[in-house]
């Protein structure tokens, strides 16, 4: 049997020693200045041992308390975390937290199909392109980009990430057959975030030296392919996300043997908490089963180019 200290007041004393201020511990537990003296008081107490040392209005952590400290805070987190998924109903909501560019050029299109395999599930998506540690209880999945390495998250790879030059069927009428790198000098080169990729082409494709025109930045690879397929210029396209206009001939890829891996990958992060949930395990499944398919569709393009 677990022999266990009072709960309130380790949850005094966490928040005590995260703010090294009683008051405003108390003004985060909405309870009285005193309630958290006389919690912190029972619970050193309970240990036998000092949590605080008190200097005249001064608050600092004993080497015990400290290290009590950091040891409680993620346990905290935990049950929390923990008992947010234990109110949520099984089949939902599906809360997902999702990158813009991913979002719009392949989350949503494919979004129909998921309703129709899985009317019952009420999905809930949140664009950001701010990181999800998985702490945050308001989302149960997450669709990154990123190297890999998601610490404190179960991951899934949907696809590993290709550049290449990209743009519409009226800019690829203005371009040479064969087209070369040095081709594309003369037109508009649209730049998105990170910078720099249009260097590491050019570099892969024999021309290192090359001092590559400003052209358009744009903050977003989603805008890029978007300015890219109303022709207002060329983008160094990431294929898995442009793998939709591509089939479609919106757009083209002037130099289609010219590709370079990119550093990043697309990603399905979730909390493991979250694998015994039917509704998030048949999202994650889908997600993960139409990203192989779209997969399969893109290497199919890319051989006919």
């Amino acid at each position: 049997m677990r022999r266990l200290p009072p709960l309130g007041a380790v949850r005094a004393f966490e928040a005590a020693a995260r703010h090294l201020h009683f008051t405003r511990a108390a003004d985060e537990l909405a309870v009285t200045q005193a309630a958290i003296s006389h919690q912190v008081r029972q619970l050193e107490e309970w240990l036998g041992q000092p949590l605080f040392e008190r200097r005249g209005r001064v608050l600092a952590l004993t080497p015990t308390g400290a290290a009590y400290l950091n040891d409680l805070t993620p346990a905290l987190d935990r049950i929390a975390a923990a008992s947010a998924t234990a109110r949520r109903p099984a089949n939902g909501p599906v809360r997902m937290s999702v990158l813009p560019s991913l979002a719009s050029c392949w989350l949503m299109p494919h979004l129909p199909a998921l309703q129709a395999a899985h009317p019952e599930i009420d999905l809930q998506l949140t664009t950001t392109a701010e990181l999800w540690d998985g702490k945050d209880t308001r989302f149960d999945l997450g669709l990154r980009s990123g190297p890999g390495g998601w610490p404190g998250l179960n991951s899934a790879l949907l696809a590993t990430e290709i550049l290449s030059p990209v743009c519409s069927p009226a800019q690829r009428q203005a371009l040479p057959t064969p087209c070369t790198p040095a081709d594309l000098l003369g037109h508009r080169l649209l730049h998105d975030t990170p910078k720099g990729n249009w260097n590491r082409w050019f570099s892969a494709a024999g021309h290192p030296d090359l001092a590559v025109p400003a052209g358009l930045n744009l903050s977003d690879s989603a805008l890029a392919l978007q300015a890219a397929a109303d022709g207002q210029g060329i983008a160094l396209g990431r294929l898995f996300l442009a793998a939709g206009d591509l089939r479609a001939g919106r757009l083209l890829m002037p130099c289609p043997q010219l590709r370079i891996p990119n550093d990043y990958a697309y990603w399905l992060v979730w909390p493991a908490r979250h694998d015994a949930n039917p509704a998030i395990t048949a999202v994650r499944e889908w997600i993960c089963a139409t990203a192989q398919a779209e997969r399969a569709a893109l290497e199919q393009v890319l051989a006919e180019h």
